[in-house]
């Protein structure tokens, strides 16, 4: 799990311009003890510190659900969407308050971003939240991004802020995600039962091996460890780095950047993706699945061509042209996902068959490709 020639090293932390920084309701609650003003203020001193030396800085803030419990007097977080979404409602604006108040003692402005899982899948509204974030950060302005919990549902959740920092990361091309948590970072056994237990400096972000060590979550927030791994890996495929370390460090943001070393650093293998291609790789929901016979996969896999529809076997899901399927193969390993062009029903009708068909078929042709290799991705 220690670095090697395909990672970014920590020497690469100094040519990074554009970072996305992390932190978690443990951190911004002292434990569940409300906000926690003293610390969030160290936070943005540092945040304002690099923004003095040309850093563009993206702040994804947990809080809002526990900050609420604690206003309205829980002590443990609730189950029910219901309550959440109360507790968020109750909670975020004391946690912006935080942010402005603190951002105005260095004369900076800030801005709360609200997102859903449907701001990022739906393409239109993924553009427009980019536009509108690049342009805040060109403006020097410090976007403020918590999950929409007051309106947010099971089904639409992000599941946890560390998935929706990589996403930002992805979004805005971000050059690094540095995700601040109540531990020293990830190690190689837990700390609190081995004490031989050693940190892992630097990895591969999408070492296998690596979730093997990583725990679940703790009582006011929704990720662990585990989350903060699948985050670096999501970071990865945009380019990013992933910097995973205590937010109780001193001076920590600046120390991380300046190259010191401290926490896990989990570095990308592969060079960026094309935006479209990130964008797709990002979305967390599929609305169906195409099971490929081998010579799809091979040329998918081999050439990064697009799907026909007579490389497809078998269609499962209720889906509509436009929509986000997954490919798998007929183990049911995952082969790739995108955005096919004809609903469940047509597909079915079609599978199997060669695309001078399809009109024939159909009694009309959207496109010669089930998905087109520019709205496919391969994973």
């Amino acid at each position: 799990m220690e670095s090697n020639a395909q990672v970014a090293g920590r020497e690469a932390l100094s040519r990074a311009r554009r970072v996305v920084v992390k932190i978690g309701s443990a951190l911004l609650t002292n434990d569940g003890r409300g906000l926690d003003e003293a610390a969030i203020g160290g936070w943005v001193d540092q945040i304002a510190a690099l923004h003095l030396r040309g850093y563009e800085v993206v702040l994804v803030s947990s809080g809002a659900v526990a900050a609420g419990m604690v206003r309205l007097g829980w002590q443990v977080r609730p189950s029910a969407v219901h309550e959440l979404q109360a507790a968020a409602a109750v909670g975020q604006n004391s946690l912006t308050e935080c942010y402005e108040t603190h951002f105005a003692r260095h004369g900076r402005l800030t801005a709360q971003v609200l997102l859903t899982h449907d701001d990022l899948s739906d393409r239109k509204r993924y553009l427009n939240a980019r536009s509108a974030l690049r342009t805040l950060v060109g403006l020097r302005v410090v976007p403020v991004i918590n999950e929409n919990d007051t309106v947010v549902t099971d089904e639409i959740r992000f599941g946890d802020n560390d998935t929706l920092g990589a996403l930002v990361a992805n979004l805005l091309e971000a050059d690094l995600l540095v995700i601040l948590t109540d531990q020293e970072g990830l190690f190689d056994a837990d700390p609190r039962h081995h004490s031989t237990a050693q940190l892992i400096q630097e990895g591969r972000a999408d070492d296998p091996s690596l979730s093997a060590v990583a725990g679940g979550g703790g009582i006011l927030g929704r990720g662990g460890m585990a989350t903060k791994v699948q985050a670096a890996c999501l970071a990865a495929r945009s380019g990013a780095s992933t910097l995973i370390a205590s937010g109780r460090q001193p001076d920590v943001l600046t120390r991380l950047l300046a190259g010191e070393r401290l926490g896990t650093l989990l570095g990308p293998d592969h060079a960026p993706m094309a935006a479209r291609k990130r964008w797709l790789a990002g979305q967390l929901q599929v609305r169906g699945t195409l099971t490929l016979d081998p010579g799809a996969v091979k040329v998918l896999r081999d050439k990064g061509s697009s799907l026909l529809a007579v490389g497809v076997k078998s269609v499962a899901g209720q889906f509509r042209r436009g929509d986000m399927v997954l490919c798998v193969d007929d183990q049911g390993q995952r082969v790739a996902k995108g955005l096919v062009n004809y609903g469940a029903d047509d597909t079915a009708q079609i599978l199997g068959k060669p695309s001078h068909q399809i009109e024939a078929i159909l009694g009309f042709m959207e496109a010669p490709e089930l998905i087109h290799r520019d709205n496919l991705v391969v994973l």
